[in-house]
């Protein structure tokens, strides 16, 4: 009787007494829920344009941000930095696609999946022998302070993110709707022997592809580093765009920003209303579980396709 008033009860006498708490506290959760967006958006990329769940999404964040943050130590003002990071993701990209991903092309998707893992490895001992495995402070500027706006608390880095954002989901969706080059990528993850029949340089777009979610990983690399430091548990937030991806729909790039949100507004309300009733560290797998309810009840997502198969 008293876990069930501890579940059912004590919350929303907190929430009714206490209104502006709670909105607190769902912003937060919001802002929260972009910094998971920014992570997801490289999944959506690779797998809308090529069908391959890159499993080293995580750690291509890592290697980004442990590049940049050693350039800046090594001297580097901060925008040569991120020029030459950006040239280095790119690199990468064109040697994934020559070593891994050509050689592989119309093999099954568990086998390029698996492939991304050899990746995930590599990239991970990599950035240890070229930048070393301590912690590395990253401060390039963002405001940390936080901030009441109408009465709530906000963390002006939490702002700045949201910012960040925006504009990477609105440019992202206008390259691909928009342009050659994007309907080009949404071609070749339709059929990849269909759209090298019809001229589309099946190599050039993986290497696109590839180079733009290097891109969005060297800017989520900065706001984690930017918020946390660079340090090698970065390449494990990629567990938590997981749930993200399968609220928001693994091909949709709103989606991807709509299921971070629901995700961290979900995990900050229910630890901070019903995680005293579980003894705490609900955050930790309330995603997970809100995912497998979406996953019984509608597993293409919020914003996926739903694919019909007949027989």
């Amino acid at each position: 009787m008293e876990f069930l008033e501890a579940v059912f009860v004590t919350p929303f006498a907190s929430i009714a007494d206490n209104p502006e708490f709670l909105l607190e506290v769902i912003i937060g959760g919001l802002l929260t829920g972009v910094m998971y967006s920014l992570v997801a958006l490289g999944f959506v990329l690779i797998y809308k344009a090529s069908g391959v769940f890159n499993f080293a999404q995580g750690v291509m964040v890592l290697f980004a941000a442990l590049t940049f943050v050693g350039l800046i130590n090594l001297g580097m003002p901060v925008w040569l930095a991120f020029l030459a990071t950006i040239a280095v993701m790119v690199a990468l990209a064109f040697v994934i696609e020559r070593v891994v991903l050509r050689p592989l092309v119309n093999q099954e998707p568990i086998i390029l999946f698996m492939a991304t893992i050899g990746i995930t490895f590599f990239l991970n001992g990599f950035g240890q022998l070229v930048w070393g495995s301590d912690i590395k402070v990253l401060d390039i500027g963002i405001p940390k302070e936080p901030i009441i706006i109408g009465g709530i608390l906000i963390n002006e880095f939490d702002l700045v993110a949201a910012a960040v954002a925006g504009v990477l989901v609105a440019g992202l969706a206008v390259f691909f709707q928009k342009t050659t080059v994007g309907r080009a990528l949404r071609a070749v993850a339709d059929d990849h022997q269909a759209a090298l029949s019809v001229g589309i340089p099946l190599k050039t777009i993986w290497v696109i592809v590839w180079s733009v979610a290097g891109i969005v990983g060297l800017v989520t690399g900065i706001m984690w580093g930017s918020n946390l430091g660079v340090q090698f548990s970065l390449s494990l937030i990629a567990l938590k765009a997981l749930p993200v991806l399968i609220l928001g729909g693994f091909t949709s790039i709103p989606g991807a920003i709509v299921g971070g949100l629901i995700v961290g507004a979900g995990e900050k309300v229910a630890e901070v209303f019903w995680g005293p009733a579980f003894g705490g560290a609900i955050e930790d797998w309330f995603a997970y579980m809100l995912a497998l309810v979406f996953l019984l009840f509608r597993p293409q997502g919020l914003f996926g396709e739903r694919i019909i198969e007949r027989v």
